[in-house]
Order: structure tokens, then C-alpha cells, then sequence
């Protein structure tokens, strides 16, 4: 069995846990997606920044430039940054997803303000623990964010990229769109921006982005027998920080 093999193997009962989790079931009403979407976006924000680590690990983003690293896992790593960060939104505009995810919100009446707020303390140069603390956030929104922060400044790519491709959004099973799309036409509301956001991921996620983040965690751990248990243990607690998360919002 490969490396990559023997990590999934490790990490099935999380994941098959995570898209099974009894919150999506939960969701009955156009308030119940405002509520689950006020503590998602978190996850979101989160998401991009495990890419940027990733991205400024494994590219050269210093001037003057010189070639640094893995010209593979450099594509690799910028094509994923391409997509996540300049898509393009149901307008066929570019947007990040982070950004889509915020419109998404705004249509359909979620409450942006803790976000935003984090966002305007980020942008003035507050510590993201520190920022966390100053919005009414969730201990379980807070744990999530800064373990991700932790894997980030850790400076390990073989872990980031793990957390980063094993806690990917993926983990929202299809059948939430089918929840979405029931609320929208018993509720008579518009969510096509989520709707295309969850759409969107599905499909970049499993038919270019997922594909691409294995081979990125193969060419980081190589054969190092140590870097694959880093990368293993660090995956798993990701999956158990989300778990704990969908179990807050749930009660």
C-alpha cells in the first residue's frame, strides 16, 4: 500500500463521520443556512490562508526572484491559487471563493458582521488569535482557526499541505445542495449564489483541485517515513476540529 493510501485509510472513519454529520440534516429553514453560514465562512477564511502558507512555502514570492523549490509542486500549488483565489463567480466575474461566499451571504440575509469585523482587525495588523477574541465567536470557531494558524507558521509544507487538502470544503457532502435548493423553493428566497459556490467546489475540488493537493502531499513527504506521520496525525486532528465544530453549531 502507498504512503497516500495508508493516510486515507488512517483518516476514512473522520471523514465518512464529517459527511455524515447530522448537522446537514439539521438544516430545515433559510434562518438554520444563515446560522450554519455565519460559522462556515470561518472555515473558509481559514481554507485560503492554509493555500497562501502553502503558496508563499513553495514559491519564491521575495524581489528579486530566484527559482525556489520543486518546479512540480510549484505548478502544482500556483494552479490551485489561480482557481481559489481569481475564479470566476456565477457572473462570470473573478472573485475568490472566500469573496463569493461573503455575496452568497449578503443574498440571502446572513449576518457578515463578526466577519467583516475580523477582516477589518486582520487588514490593521492584529494576531489572528487576538482578532478572534476581539468578535463574538464560537470557543469551537476559535479552536478550529488557530490550529490551522499553528500549521501555518509551523513552516512544515508536508503538514500545512495535509491539513490543507484533507480538511478541504469537500467534506460538504452533495445532498446539502438538495437541502439548499428545497429551502429556496419552500421559502420562496433567492440562493443561487450559494448554490453556485457549493456547486463550484464540488467541482473544482474533485475534478482538478483534490487530484492536484494529493500529488502536492506525495512530492513534499516523498519517502520520509516521518513526514507521513506528521502529515497523518496533523490531518486527523484537522477532521476532529471540524467535527467539534458542526457539533457546536448542531447543539
Amino acid at each position: 500500500m502507498s504512503h497516500i493510501n495508508s493516510l486515507e485509510k488512517e483518516i476514512e472513519g473522520l471523514r465518512t463521520e464529517l459527511i455524515n454529520h447530522p448537522l446537514y440534516t439539521s438544516i430545515k429553514s433559510l434562518k438554520e443556512v444563515q446560522l450554519f453560514m455565519e460559522t462556515h465562512v470561518f472555515a473558509v477564511w481559514d481554507f485560503m490562508s492554509l493555500l497562501k502558507g502553502l503558496q508563499r512555502g513553495l514559491t519564491n514570492v521575495e524581489i528579486p526572484w530566484t527559482p525556489k523549490g520543486n518546479p512540480i509542486t510549484r505548478r502544482l500549488i500556483n494552479e490551485i491559487v489561480f482557481g481559489e483565489e481569481s475564479d470566476l463567480n456565477e457572473d462570470g466575474k473573478p472573485n475568490s471563493h472566500f469573496e463569493m461566499y461573503i455575496e452568497s451571504m449578503d443574498q440571502l440575509g446572513a449576518d457578515t458582521s463578526q466577519i467583516n469585523r475580523f477582516i477589518e482587525l486582520i487588514n490593521d495588523g492584529v494576531q489572528v488569535d487576538a482578532a478572534l477574541e476581539k468578535v463574538n465567536i464560537s470557543q469551537a470557531v476559535k479552536n478550529f482557526v488557530n490550529f490551522t494558524m499553528e500549521q501555518v507558521h509551523s513552516n512544515k509544507l508536508h503538514v500545512i499541505s495535509a491539513v490543507f487538502t484533507f480538511g478541504r470544503e469537500d467534506l460538504i457532502p452533495d445532498m446539502f445542495i438538495e437541502i439548499v435548493k428545497n429551502i429556496e423553493a419552500e421559502e420562496d428566497v433567492n440562493l443561487s449564489k450559494l448554490t453556485y459556490y457549493l456547486e463550484r467546489h464540488i467541482e473544482v475540488d474533485g475534478g482538478e483541485h483534490g487530484p492536484m493537493a494529493l500529488q502536492m502531499i506525495e512530492e513534499l513527504c516523498g519517502n520520509d517515513i516521518e513526514k507521513w506521520k506528521e502529515a497523518t496525525e496533523a490531518s486527523k486532528e484537522a477532521l476532529a476540529l471540524r467535527i467539534q465544530l458542526w457539533d457546536s453549531l448542531l447543539n
